[in-house]
């Protein structure tokens, strides 16, 4: 299989994929109690879009998801709109339409999450290396439990212990807002933290594994000093495979900061997923989950295509998409890869 058929089969299954979710979610959103005129006159009262909103922008709202359309229809017309970018205005926020608040607010949702992930990486390459350079020891075993209660500990559980200790104990940080560099601080730990003990585990267990290699006993065995061997060769090629974990990783933190934002008032994408959900705003709630979907399907594509880049057994005889190397794909596998 070359990689023009390898890259058509896996689109056409992002286009399904896509397809199930949307036909999921309004499915959903149809079942649950109310109707969406119920929720637009809830919305006329509660967020003001009668008085915010144009009347153009009402009677839009109307035509698209009023009482008197069919529930087909207004899924069709949904998915029309999605498709060509034009997913009309939100319930709650009547003056701006979905595409334009995911494209304000994913910004925010992206840079929170290659910041968290760039500290998780930091963090967790050291404690890696350094529990698989004395396995079994008393600080290959503690680090290990730190790493076990690191990963434990929810994102949401962390960020209210980081407010309760440095805004309402130590009053250090603000608990809120967006406009300074010390407004990231909070909520950053708050994301890398989880995602560092997830990595340092698999780092831990990839570098045990490539310690054991023959080139590596080999380049030993010829009296090469350790430390070069273990940097330029076990090191360099134990994080070879990390890019399996940290794409995936950095995909699900820029579709799942909801709590967080939620939690810091941070104007990201997942501050206006909850308050979609919690207010049944069907467009931002569908144009969302839609968006978040994509995200995470097309970073998976990207690292298969990236892993096959750096890793030539990706790259067998039978071409792309054969006869893989084992390994693990989502952090949460790597979570659970054992420790050796």
């Amino acid at each position: 299989m070359n990689l023009a058929v390898y890259l058509a089969k896996r689109l056409v299954r992002l286009v399904i994929s896509i397809a199930a979710v949307s036909i999921i979610a309004f499915t959903l959103l149809q079942l649950a109690p109310g109707n969406f005129a119920d929720i637009q006159r809830v919305a006329s009262g509660a967020t003001n879009i009668g008085s915010t909103g144009t009347e153009q922008m009402v009677g839009e709202l109307t035509t698209r998801y009023g009482p008197d359309v069919p529930a087909w229809k207004q899924y069709l017309l949904f998915m029309k709109g999605a498709v060509t970018w034009d997913m009309g205005p939100s319930y709650k926020y009547a003056t701006m339409d979905v595409q334009d608040i995911i494209e304000t607010a994913f910004p925010v949702s992206a840079t929170l999450a290659l910041i968290a992930v760039i500290l998780a990486l930091l963090i967790a390459v050291p404690i890696g290396v350094f529990a698989a350079l004395r396995q079994n020891s008393i600080g290959d075993q503690g680090t290990m439990f730190l790493v076990t209660l690191g990963h434990a500990l929810p994102s949401y559980l962390t960020a209210a212990f980081l407010v309760l200790l440095f805004t309402a104990t130590l009053h250090w940080m603000p608990s809120s807002g967006w406009d300074r560099p010390i407004h990231l601080v909070m909520p950053v730990l708050a994301l890398a933290l989880g995602p560092a003990a997830v990595l340092a585990r698999y780092v831990r267990s990839s570098m045990l594994e490539t310690l054991r290699e023959d080139y590596v006993m080999a380049a030993l065995a010829k009296g090469g000093r350790r430390s070069t061997v273990i940097v330029r060769h076990a090191l360099r090629n134990s994080l070879i495979p990390l890019v399996t974990v940290v794409g995936p990783l950095l995909a699900a933190l820029m579709t799942g900061t909801v709590f967080v934002e939620t939690l810091f008032r941070i104007p990201g994408l997942g501050l206006y997923f909850a308050s979609a959900a919690a207010s049944r705003d069907m467009p931002l709630l569908m144009g969302t989950v839609l968006f978040y979907g994509l995200i995470l399907m097309v970073t998976n594509l990207l690292v298969d295509l990236v892993y096959g880049v750096l890793d030539p057994r990706v790259r067998t005889v039978g071409g792309w998409g054969r006869s893989r190397p084992r390994r693990i794909s989502t952090p949460a596998a790597a979570a659970q890869a054992p420790s050796v």
